[in-house]
């Protein structure tokens, strides 16, 4: 267990390495988009395109591998305010129904990512099935983490549950 534990450690740290990547990549990208357009008057395509596609991987990328449960922004006014039972069953009701329409949607998904291998993008001429890929591994996180979710709402296992715990207090576990 404590193998696969470090091996999840590990993966981890590359996989925020990767994300760290892409997004010094897509910063020094727009810095060369401003240098070209607005010193050297010689506006650039492929930078545009770059930016926009590296936003995107480095949006679903992100989520996918890299953020945690304690890190995802939630808009709780409600939740907060109702009993830990009722936390608790609407933990379980989202987060089925969540893990259903993104388990739901795959096949759809899948057939619409294989069928763009027709078009290419502008500018880089990146094959739109490779650059819509990353939408399988991001929607398959989402169904797992919220599958995740329901179960530790059914047996009362996660942080949030227990007595006296606040946001704050498992913001940063």
């Amino acid at each position: 267990m404590q193998r696969l534990a470090s091996l999840k450690t590990w993966l981890g740290r590359r996989a925020e390495e990767v994300l760290a990547l892409m997004m010094a990549s897509l910063f020094v990208t727009f810095l060369i988009q401003i240098v070209f357009r607005y010193f050297l008057n010689l506006p650039l395509g492929w930078t545009i395109e770059y930016v926009s596609i590296t936003w995107l991987w480095g949006i679903l990328f992100g989520y996918a591998y890299v953020t945690r449960d304690c890190e995802i922004i939630r808009f709780d006014i409600v939740y907060s305010a109702v009993p830990t039972s009722v936390q608790r069953a609407m933990d379980v009701f989202t987060g089925l129904t969540c893990a259903a329409i993104f388990l739901w949607s795959l096949p759809a998904v899948w057939d619409y990512v294989t069928f763009m291998a027709v078009e290419r993008t502008a500018f880089l001429r990146i094959r739109f099935d490779h650059l819509f890929a990353i939408y399988l591994p991001f929607a398959i996180s989402v169904a797992v983490r919220c599958l995740i979710n329901a179960w530790q709402a059914i047996a009362g296992t996660h942080p949030r549950y227990n007595s006296g715990a606040t946001a704050e207090a498992h913001d940063h576990d």
